[in-house]
């Protein structure tokens, strides 16, 4: 993944939709993606590991979050937690200095971690004016191809961005209902 070490913003498939993906401390790249999504500073961004003993080195978590984040992944949710030291200030929510985490159930997406390393910065390849994310390899490449160094095509993907689940406040809250099932948290 030296595209991803060396500065460079992909879009790549998940469990859920395609999304953009970038190393983790790369301002130039995320800077791109606020500029493709047409999104401001406050747009949140989500760390996508490989499993789950990334996630207490850049999010703090309460045993009963663990549970819960254990329980659910990998698989399509997202969840909202407090951002340790190790994330920098400009990817977490600016005022709750919080961060998504994700641990997506997609073999390509683990090969792709498990080679890099450590995880993608990370958020959904829906552009401006679109209701739905970009899905097709042949759609992205001509509506973006430009825009990115490579398109990591495993054919088309879902159009249901992932349920994200906001733990930081010591209960859950629906932040949106996405292809994960949030019935059991209404």
């Amino acid at each position: 993944m030296d595209i991803i070490r060396s500065g460079g913003l992909i879009a790549y498939p998940t469990d859920t939709s395609y999304a953009f993906g970038c190393h983790i401390g790369d301002k130039k790249a995320i800077d791109r993606i606020h500029r493709i999504r047409r999104t401001d500073k406050k747009h949140n961004f989500t760390l996508v590991c490989g499993d789950l003993s990334e996630i207490s080195l850049y999010a703090k978590v309460d045993n009963w979050a663990y549970r819960l984040v254990k329980s659910l992944t990998p698989g399509p949710y997202t969840f909202i937690l407090t951002a340790t030291r190790e994330v920098p200030k400009r990817l977490q929510n600016p005022k709750r200095r919080t961060i998504g985490l994700r641990v997506p159930d997609h073999a390509l997406v683990r090969a792709i971690l498990g080679e890099l390393g450590e995880p993608i910065m990370s958020s959904t390849l829906l552009l401006p004016g679109d209701d739905f994310p970009l899905t097709d390899p042949f759609e992205i490449e001509k509506r973006i191809g430009h825009e990115v160094e490579a398109i990591i095509d495993a054919g088309p993907a879902g159009i249901e961005p992932s349920s994200v689940l906001d733990l930081s406040n010591g209960s859950v809250e629906i932040v949106r209902a996405g292809r994960g099932d949030v019935s059991q948290f209404a």
